[in-house]
């Protein structure tokens, strides 16, 4: 949809490229810019809705994740919470969780509910973790300790060892990610963050290429699952702001 400093509106619709969706997307506003006779820097700016990160969560075709987190809550993923679709149905299965077991490890610290450190978390213990992690050729890491939204300085200490073994490796903290209460909605949300951040970044990446190429320089802005709007190097460092953005962006 092309929408003009003085209200026209001009409207196109081609057909998804799935091997690249970013290709659509350029070759699309190219017939737009064509129909218009509009030149490339006319484009002011450029919202854009998109389900790649939702599509790799149901088809769980997401980045192959490791998870560091405290010992004793491995399986928080697993054991999720007591919310269920139907509150009596004996028969329902809960979803396989988007970390396998065997790609979680856990450390021994803890931080209390006041953020005081109960158990110093040791860098050897750290890195144990990291490097089993890596042994297994993960593609993103994430990381969710107790109560780190009350003091994050674990979790800080694991990113910062990460980016010394492994500087391009993508890693989602849950106190940078969702610094709140709650083991599994905090462990869950980092998690996604994680799982998507290669392939959304990856997408973005070549959507401002191609668009760059075909001399749209226009700044592009992404669709928050809450309607609002985020720059593209904002949501890939936080995918999460945008699983639901193609709903949201069509509701909008």
């Amino acid at each position: 949809v092309l929408l003009g400093s003085d209200g026209t509106i001009h409207t196109k619709k081609v057909s998804s490229s799935t091997e690249n969706y970013a290709q659509a997307i350029v070759e699309g506003l190219s017939e737009v810019l064509h129909e218009t006779a509009l030149a490339a820097d006319a484009i002011a700016e450029i919202r854009h809705g998109t389900t790649v990160a939702s599509n790799a969560i149901l088809e769980h075709k997401g980045a192959k994740t490791g998870l560091i987190t405290t010992r004793g809550f491995r399986d928080v993923l697993e054991i999720r919470t007591l919310r269920m679709p139907r509150m009596y149905d004996i028969g329902w299965t809960k979803p396989a969780p988007l970390v396998e077991r065997h790609l979680r490890q856990v450390v021994d610290e803890r931080v209390n509910a006041q953020g005081i450190v109960e158990t110093p978390l040791s860098e050897a213990d750290a890195a144990r973790a990291i490097d089993a992690l890596l042994a297994e050729k993960i593609e993103s890491i994430a990381i969710c300790l107790m109560h780190s939204y009350a003091n994050p300085a674990h979790e800080m200490l694991l990113k910062k060892i990460i980016q010394n073994k492994a500087i391009a490796l993508p890693c989602s903290i849950s106190s940078e990610v969702l610094p709140e209460i709650k083991e599994y909605e905090r462990t869950s949300t980092t998690v996604v963050n994680a799982y998507v951040m290669p392939i959304v970044a990856n997408y973005l990446k070549a959507l401002r290429q191609g668009l760059d190429r075909a001399g749209v320089r226009a700044r592009l802005l992404l669709m928050q699952s809450n309607g609002g709007l985020t720059t593209d190097a904002a949501a890939a460092g936080r995918p999460i702001h945008i699983i639901e953005s193609g709903p949201a962006g069509g509701v909008v």
